[in-house]
């Protein structure tokens, strides 16, 4: 399991990150000694990760109080690098008041706690033999350090409960294949890598018994944003009966937005797809509320109607 400060780090004069783009091939870190320059490595996604990024930009924000430079200006650099994961606006209203190390370092700390404590909840849903398909990547690499949804799978496995892991590529960028099964590798968890078309096929042959992902964003309504391919996995799950679980911190719970029509998705360079042909390339989709059989954060298991259980539920230490 990666510890936190190799993912990310504040240093004296820099935030440090692992390099996210060019796993599981290199290890390589990049030094950020601006805001401007940690937006950039945020929008090019040397970090991402929506609780990730957060402690990221919590960490940007420490970094330019230290040294005198425009905290106004770097909130709102920040606040722009992407739009989709609220993890990077929670964190930043976090520092307004306090924009110190020790509260920056708190932030991340205070993330891991949230992680561990919600994957114990998912794991109790697992069932003995469980086989799980994850979409993206969801682990200590999205969170800062322990995980979401790769967080419940290794706690699963831990207690004995989880048989295999079906990891969906992810395209365009292959954050599946490229770092949840670097991560479930790591830890010597049983995974294969599908393509993402696979999916309807493994779960038609009986071979998926839950679907769990992570979230960017979660609305009043229970509705969720996360990696594009995740509703149609909803879809997928809800038509084969599989029960499809989101795993992530109240820090991604957006109450203020009432449902997923209000959540702003982000869309990317279309060369990510390809650099010949016309393409749009949305980073995200939303699944509707009543396509989620749960709603896991570190407080416990929510369940519909989420606009009651998720009521009142806020960030805890």
């Amino acid at each position: 399991m990666l510890e936190p400060e190799r993912i990310l780090r504040l240093e004296e004069d820099a935030v440090v990150l692992l390099d996210q783009r060019v796993l599981p091939i290199e290890e390589v870190e990049v030094r950020c000694r601006t805001a401007g320059e940690l937006a950039d490595a945020i929008r090019t996604m040397v970090v991402r990760g929506a609780p990730a990024i957060g402690v990221a930009a919590a960490y940007g924000i420490a970094l330019t109080a230290s040294t005198g430079d425009d905290l106004a200006e770097a909130d709102r650099v920040l606040r722009a690098s992407r739009p989709t994961a609220v993890n990077l606006a929670w964190a930043l209203d976090e520092m307004r008041d306090d924009p110190s190390f020790e509260h920056a370092r708190r932030i991340h700390t205070d993330e891991v706690g949230r992680c561990r404590r919600m994957a114990a909840h998912a794991a109790d849903l697992f069932a003995p033999g469980t086989r799980a398909l994850t979409h993206c990547n969801a682990g200590g690499l999205a969170t800062g350090g322990y995980g979401s949804a790769v967080g419940a799978l290794l706690t699963a496995w831990q207690r004995g409960l989880l048989e295999h892991v079906w990891v969906d590529e992810t395209r365009p960028l292959l954050q599946g294949a490229r770092l949840t099964a670097w991560e479930l590798e790591e830890a010597s968890i049983p995974h294969s890598v599908i393509v993402d078309s696979a999916a309807a096929s493994i779960m038609a042959a009986g071979e998926v018994d839950c679907v769990i992902t992570g979230a960017d964003r979660i609305a009043a309504n229970g509705d969720t944003a996360n990696k594009i391919g995740t509703y149609s996995l909803a879809v997928l799950a809800n038509h084969h009966g599989i029960p499809f679980y989101v795993v992530a911190p109240t820090t991604t719970l957006d109450l203020s937005t009432r449902d997923g029509a209000a959540i702003p998705i982000e869309e990317r360079d279309p060369a990510e797809i390809t650099a010949r042909f016309p393409a749009r390339n949305l980073a995200f989709d939303v699944t509707p509320a009543a396509l989620i059989t749960a709603i896991v954060t570190e407080n416990g298991v929510h369940r519909a109607p989420y606009s009651q259980s998720l009521a009142g539920v806020g960030a805890t230490a």
